[in-house]
């Protein structure tokens, strides 16, 4: 998290310092868990494009911990107030039938939760950490040895003994400013983390991960509802809304039959999935490969796909999430009074601007000053 002027205005920023989150991302999980209930019975969850860690602290925290966060714990808070109003005798007529308190949180027994990044992540409590790359073969005996520890690394099978429940991707590229350019790569980016989560996950299983909505995206929501029986775009309250970034929430997870899952054959790179042994499902459009002369190999791809059942495009239901009366991402809040900023709660621990930090300390400041006074 950074420390500039509109960091410290943004409401966000500051609850996620003062509320011990290692980046404001954590709220994002938070919100989409009150609107779709993801850790309902869920034990076993896979967080890719882990780092910084706010999300896995979320799982942390709720799942290994058993604490209440988020809503939940402001309804806790609410429904303490109310007991003890009612217990003095002050409390109004309208809010003394129909108390109840609610659900408790505890922790949940044998809990597996494994945080994957190609970046180093700080150690989080019960939370296994993986410096590994998700679009890469070689990462899925590690996540399955992580898993399961009987698991045989040497073994031709890549699947999971004991699947997971949930598979969590709030992955993105360094963006370019080139919106087309940023689109695709993150697209690219999801199917890698779709890919590794159908190793993984179990039938039933949930998948969510960070998309950039752009011009053709209703074909990949059509796509991902091939193996999912709920596709759902959900754009939670402290996302900020000038912003192309959205979540894509994907339920009961049900793989076609006869389908295996593999990173060295992944889902789309072959133009159909046979389901049945004669059933085409078309993932991925048409294309044909060319070789010009100086060796580059273009690819060719059909403007619309084929399904045998009709057309493949389906727009999936976007829905906002998060209480209206909570704060606006884009805002900038007022500071308080006396206001203090603190400092991050994990300092990043391999930031790629390290180096540009320290060759700026060299000319004379970490803020873009020189010796002389001027800027580098």
């Amino acid at each position: 998290m950074g420390k500039s002027s509109k960091d410290k205005r943004d409401a966000y920023y500051r609850l996620a310092k003062e509320q011990g989150w290692r980046a404001r991302s954590a709220f994002k999980l938070l919100q989409l868990d009150e609107e779709f209930n993801l850790f309902g019975d869920v034990t076993r969850v896979v967080d890719l494009c882990a780092a910084p860690g706010s999300w896995s602290q979320v799982l942390s925290r709720i799942l290994i911990q058993g604490q209440t966060v988020g809503r939940a714990a402001w309804e806790d808070k609410r429904y303490q107030e109310l007991r003890r109003l009612r217990e003095a005798g002050s409390l109004p007529e309208e809010y003394r039938s129909g108390l109840c308190a609610p659900p408790s949180s505890k922790p949940r027994k044998d809990v597996k939760i494994v945080a994957i990044d190609l970046q180093p992540m700080s150690p989080l409590e019960g939370i296994t950490c993986l410096k590994a790359d998700i679009t890469h073969p070689s990462t899925i005996p590690l996540l399955l040895k992580a898993l399961d520890p009987s698991y045989d690394p040497m073994s031709t099978s890549i699947e999971a003994s004991h699947p997971v429940d949930l598979v969590l991707s709030d992955g993105a590229p360094d963006v370019t400013g080139l919106h087309d350019l940023d689109i695709y790569v993150q697209s690219q980016l999801l199917w890698a983390a779709l890919n590794l989560a159908l190793c993984v996950l179990k039938p039933g299983g949930k998948f969510v991960a960070k998309i950039f909505r752009g011009k053709d995206v209703d074909l990949l929501y059509a796509q991902l509802k091939v193996v999912f029986e709920g596709v759902t775009v959900s754009k939670p309250r402290s996302s900020r809304a000038s912003s192309v970034e959205a979540f894509i929430v994907c339920t009961d997870f049900r793989p076609p039959r006869c389908f295996r899952a593999s990173l060295d054959s992944p889902l789309g790179a072959r133009n159909t999935l046979q389901q049945n042994g004669d059933k085409d499902l078309a993932l991925s459009t048409e294309r044909s490969r060319i070789t010009r002369d100086d060796g580059i190999i273009e690819l060719i791809v059909g403007s619309e796909p084929q399904h045998t059942d009709g057309d493949i495009r389906w727009i999936a239901p976007f829905l906002a999430c998060g209480d209206l009366s909570s704060f606006d991402a884009d805002a900038s809040h007022k500071l308080p009074e006396g206001h203090v900023s603190l400092d991050p709660v994990q300092p990043p621990t391999a930031p790629p601007y390290k180096t540009a930090l320290e060759e700026r300390k060299k000319m004379g400041g970490a803020y873009g000053k020189t010796k002389l006074g001027t800027g580098i």
